[in-house]
């Protein structure tokens, strides 16, 4: 398979996405570059590695970025540690963006907006890989650069905790956050251990949805299938930015198809 032509410009992304365009993703498990690459050349819009359920290190995710890159892809990753470290060291590596788990109230948004932009934040003073090693300082000096930079660094926040539906419209009005992450899975343990009166996980979702809409940012899921009922679902809710499984999944899942294939083959029949 070929890279596919006219691909956008990987640092296009934030806009891209913003301006509501429908994106697929998936999340990297393996930490490496070669399924990011696979992944690039297919022609997905965007990987997010996953450092926070997965063992990447800082060198391996500065691979993966670079390999996504490579095939034109935008290269994310979804930080282990929801602090100004873990989201700087991640942006001076070269990933276009960052998704930031459990953010549960509007403070913890304002953290997560300050540590990931310059102007206005407190993003620390640096460029490395994200910025070309200085190849983007450009006439404007370092003063143009945090101002591109700032530009096409996206801020993804996850909502994922039952806490956080009680305050989603504070949450959501933040500036700063490009879009909002379904979490459905942790939201799902998180509304289970909620005592007396609980929306279910679909109330919940359709809170959440309703409520980043009405801000004007973005909104992002994930599902393992998207011929499924719960993809439809999702792009009804007005999710555009869409992640299906991950590389392990889809390994397994291959895998798995082919050892049936053979045991029908051993039995006399056909795949």
């Amino acid at each position: 398979m070929t890279l596919p032509t006219s691909r956008p410009d990987p640092r296009d992304f934030r806009k891209r996405l913003l301006a509501r365009e429908p994106l697929i993703g998936t999340f990297m498990k393996f930490p490496g570059p070669h399924a990011t690459e696979i992944i690039g050349q297919i022609g997905y819009d965007f990987v997010m590695l996953d450092e926070e359920h997965a063992p990447w290190t800082r060198e391996q995710l500065g691979l993966g970025f670079l390999a996504a890159r490579a095939f034109g892809t935008a290269g994310l990753v979804r930080v282990a540690r929801p602090d100004a470290a873990s989201i700087l060291s991640a942006l001076d590596d070269g990933a276009i963006g960052v998704m930031v788990p459990h953010v549960n109230s509007a403070e913890k948004a304002r953290g997560v907006a300050s540590w990931a932009r310059y102007k206005g934040g407190t993003r620390g003073s640096g460029v490395g890989r994200g910025g070309d090693y200085g190849g983007m300082v450009g006439p404007g000096g370092i003063d143009g650069y945090y101002e591109w930079a700032d530009s096409v660094t996206t801020v993804i926040a996850m909502i994922e905790d039952a806490e956080a539906i009680e305050r989603i419209d504070e949450i959501t009005a933040v500036a700063g956050i490009d879009a909002f992450f379904l979490g459905r899975g942790d939201l799902g343990l998180s509304l289970s251990n909620v005592q007396g009166t609980k929306p279910t996980v679909a109330e919940a979702v359709k809170i959440i949805a309703e409520s980043v809409i009405r801000s004007g940012k973005a909104l992002c899921a994930v599902t393992p299938n998207l011929a499924s009922d719960d993809a439809k679902a999702m792009i009804d809710l007005g999710v555009t930015a869409m992640l299906t499984g991950n590389d392990q999944y889809f390994m397994r899942a291959g895998a798995a198809a082919q050892f049936a294939n053979f045991q029908k083959l051993m039995k006399g029949g056909t795949p």
